[in-house]
């Protein structure tokens, strides 16, 4: 079973609003067992939108449009799938009830407009969640034994993330299964974050195992630099049951982990910030932070996880130099170095009475300061009465040297932890 995602919407394709809809579809069609291949964007043209289904019922059994189902002029979703079915569009009434009791309990008239959302091309049927006031579409075309797209099937609902999801679940994946029969299985997949070596070392370190896979069909391995998220490996595994997927995803992440060591700081795509907070609670720990080029972001990322507040003590946001010198008991003098990294580190925790102090000072750029170049981060921890730093030299723009003096500092204390 084989089913294509066609987003529709002029927005998408200049960028502004980013198209999350595909790729959210896209994992639920995985772990439904239903492959997906391919996913277009299109814009809001009736006949570019029509060429592209009727490519993609070439190519595949099924197809999900999502988007182009508002009461709006460019909303031709359901007029290019009525051409491509061959049919009129019919109102229905019971649709546009509905639609017209949404607006009364608001208080407010229906839109003479809105009625298009009550347009149904002849023979499909809308489908049964209907949260907003667009409905969803099932559309067969053609007769299933003639015809060059017989027994296919589109599928329409809005762009609207909510409303999208509770139709995908509700009612589009469990027709794609039925559909799919004898040949259905399941597609898992699990994710290992890892932190302190490139895309390519990684790749270089597993390749053996690749091999291996690639001729045991067993699982594939996929690899995704994502930032501060951390280079993240994908596992996964089709089989014809949860139970199996998961037994065959369990052995290949316990091998990855083992061929990649300390790098891996988690095995179910937690991040780093989580796992760090969980080391410091089950050792008994708190932690304060002092940053200077991170600008409160390691603060920030601790604080945002729930139960953050039985580890962390607070935090410092010591940018300009005297607030160091004055604040943490940094010496005066130049402030990108190590040695101001490790006062900073033990100046937080003292003052704010933690166990544990990170801190972080560089340059972001994209001025040099002090004589260093843009991209130098110096890195402190202070765990146990005793200070570690590192140097590092991070590319990118100033975001990004920012996330990863983040991510840095973490994973430097996580290591510490663990030795600990």
């Amino acid at each position: 079973m084989r089913c294509e995602v066609v987003a529709i919407g002029t927005e998408l394709l200049l960028g502004q609003i980013t198209d999350t809809n595909s790729s959210w579809i896209g994992e639920q069609l995985a772990l439904a067992g239903i492959d997906c291949y391919l996913q277009v964007k299109v814009g809001d043209n009736q006949a570019r939108i029509v060429e592209a289904l009727r490519q993609a019922l070439d190519r595949s059994d099924a197809v999900i449009c999502c988007g182009g189902l508002g009461p709006t002029q460019d909303d031709l979703t359901r007029y290019a799938i009525a051409e491509v079915m061959g049919v009129d569009l019919e109102l229905d009434d019971e649709v546009a009830e509905r639609i017209a009791a949404m607006f009364s309990s608001r208080g407010r008239d229906m839109p003479a407009n809105n009625y298009r959302q009550a347009e149904v091309p002849a023979g499909a049927w809308t489908i049964a969640e209907q949260p907003g006031t667009a409905p969803g579409l099932v559309c067969p075309v053609g007769d299933p034994d003639v015809g060059a797209h017989g027994g296919k099937v589109i599928y329409a609902v809005p762009g609207v993330p909510n409303e999208m999801r509770v139709m995908v679940t509700g009612t589009i994946i469990p027709d794609l299964r039925r559909r799919s029969g004898a040949d259905a299985a399941v597609i898992r997949s699990r994710t290992l974050r890892t932190w302190g070596w490139s895309e390519s070392h990684l790749a270089e370190v597993l390749a053996p195992h690749m091999v291996q896979l690639d001729r045991s069909g067993h699982a594939t391995v996929a690899f995704l630099a994502s930032g501060w998220e951390g280079l993240k490996v994908r596992v996964t595994a089709k089989a014809p049951t949860v139970a199996e997927a998961d037994a065959v995803l369990a052995d290949e992440v316990e091998v990855i982990a083992a061929m990649l060591g300390e790098q891996v700081f988690s095995t179910n795509d937690e991040p780093m910030d989580q796992v760090v907070l969980d080391l410091l609670a089950a050792a008994g720990l708190t932690i304060a932070t002092a940053e200077s080029v991170s600008g409160g972001l390691v603060a920030a990322r601790l604080t945002s996880r729930p139960g953050s507040s039985e580890v962390v003590r607070g935090g410092v946001v010591s940018y300009a130099s005297d607030v160091k010198f004055d604040l943490l008991g940094v010496d005066p003098g130049p402030v990108i170095n190590e040695a101001t990294a490790a006062a900073m580190a033990e100046g937080a925790a003292r003052l704010l009475g933690a166990d544990v102090g990170v801190a972080t000072t560089g340059v972001a750029g994209p001025d040099a300061a002090e004589g260093v170049r843009p991209g130098t981060v110096c890195l402190g921890i202070w765990v146990d009465g005793a200070a570690e730093t590192i140097t590092v030299s991070f590319p990118g723009d100033r975001d990004q040297i920012r996330q990863f003096a983040v991510i840095s500092v973490l994973d430097m204390l996580r290591r510490r932890l663990l030795r600990r």
